[in-house]
């Protein structure tokens, strides 16, 4: 894409990430935290290029993780 200001990278991550519904990361949050959205965690598991990542669903991705299809919203 030749994208190279920061600042451009910074909004163009914001508006993907409203598009899909997705919340900004937080990156003081502790490992040791349970939840995690199955999305947020798809779209990383995806980030990387190749044919095992392009062949990979979210249905799969869900199953192949052990996570609760759905699930949207930490339990209360």
């Amino acid at each position: 894409m030749g994208i190279t200001d920061f600042d451009h990278m910074k909004e163009i991550s914001w508006h993907v990430r409203e598009l899909l519904g997705i919340e900004e990361p937080l990156w003081s949050r502790s490992i040791a935290l349970p939840y995690r959205d199955n999305l947020g965690l798809f779209l990383e598991h995806k980030a990387p290029t190749g044919a095992k990542a392009d062949a990979l669903t979210f249905s799969q991705f869900v199953q192949e993780a052990g996570l609760e299809p759905y699930a949207t919203i930490p339990p209360l």
